[in-house]
């Protein structure tokens, strides 16, 4: 049977950038989406040391539909995520360690995050990883392009300055909207370049092109 609304599985790892997880998982649930959410015991502690959430679960997302979100067990490879008959609209790792590229790039699925993703890979849905590690390593520009070539999409947490970001929140956001735009999720967040540049007169006063 099909499904009334979108399902996407988030998982998170180590590195650092816990607060991309939290906005996206945030904004998928108010665009309408069933999420499923599988946590590391690193990404576990990466929530506790940057945003101070100890645990995480409903109550940890600044949503109101937080009755869309499915918490998995870390170790839960029997749960119905690492079945290909368990049918999703795709897989975003959010941050996305080495440790995580290196894994799911040599097809390993020790833990329900890494099986869930060889399973995305497999039914070829779409598998979004989002490295924030840099410089990347050797090992992980040949990890990347493996994983490319089998189909996944490597969208790392740069974001662009062309919308004048004024805040933290702005440079967040921006990554969130390209994850959103990816998984076809509408959104409303101020990541669309239209060919103009908007006057900043507080930016350009005082300043002339040479």
């Amino acid at each position: 049977m099909a499904h009334s609304r979108k399902q996407i599985v988030v998982g998170v790892t180590g590195a650092s950038g816990a607060i991309y997880a939290h906005r996206l998982v945030s904004c998928l649930l108010d665009a309408d989406v069933e999420v499923h959410l599988i946590v590391t015991p690193y990404g576990s502690r990466l929530f506790s040391d940057e945003l101070d959430i100890k645990d995480i679960g409903t109550s940890s997302f600044s949503s109101t539909h937080c009755e869309r979100l499915q918490v998995y067990g870390y170790r839960d490879v029997g749960s119905k995520l690492g079945s290909g008959s368990f049918r999703t609209d795709g897989m975003i790792i959010c941050p996305c360690s080495s440790n995580t590229l290196a894994a799911v790039a040599a097809g390993l699925a020790e833990n329900l995050l890494n099986r869930a993703a060889s399973v995305t890979l497999k039914e070829r849905r779409r598998l979004i990883l989002v490295p924030r590690e840099m410089p990347a390593s050797h090992i992980d520009l040949q990890n990347s392009l493996r994983l490319s070539e089998a189909g996944a999409i490597i969208c790392p947490a740069a974001p662009g300055f062309y919308m004048l970001p004024q805040t933290i929140d702005d440079l967040v956001d921006f990554v969130v909207g390209k994850l959103l735009d990816l998984v076809d999720v509408e959104h409303a967040l101020n990541t669309r370049w239209t060919g103009e540049v908007e006057a900043r007169t507080d930016r350009t006063a005082g300043t002339e092109s040479s």
